[in-house]
């Protein structure tokens, strides 16, 4: 997975694990850190001036296509993490951002994911030019 080292536009996403968020034993139910992921992510492009919105208006919707995940240590409960998102690569059909969990300079957990563009119908669609741009 891509490093936060080569990321010129890093975006920084803070979290509180709440008592919800956590497991019998207080640590972070694993799938909760696709929650985390996936708001910092909505959080950076709507940033950058995406209007997913808009977007879907326009007939065109982001499909996540692959995460590959790695759970590094527990996080627990009233921990403050912070969520690092960066574009690892753009190309015409799909965009794949690092992420990085954090506690403090503790990794907690690491993604890539890859983003696609779909139309009404269910297919794949180019990346939009002004959605490339921003990226």
């Amino acid at each position: 997975m891509a490093s936060t080292a080569d990321a010129p536009h890093k975006h920084i996403f803070p979290i509180r694990v709440y008592y919800e968020d956590t497991d019998m034993g207080g640590v972070v139910y694993h799938a909760n850190y696709l929650k985390y992921i996936e708001r910092a992510r909505s959080d950076y492009v709507r940033g950058l001036g995406n209007d997913q919105n808009a977007m879907r208006d326009g007939g065109i919707v982001w499909v996540i296509r692959r995460i590959e995940a790695e759970y590094l240590t527990p996080a627990k409960f009233d921990d403050e993490l912070i969520v690092e998102s960066w574009v690892s690569s753009i190309s015409g059909v799909r965009l794949t951002m690092g992420q990085l969990v954090k506690r403090g300079e503790t990794e907690v957990f690491r993604a890539s994911v890859t983003a696609v563009c779909m139309n009404q119908e269910g297919r794949p669609v180019r990346l939009p030019a002004e959605i490339r741009a921003l990226m």
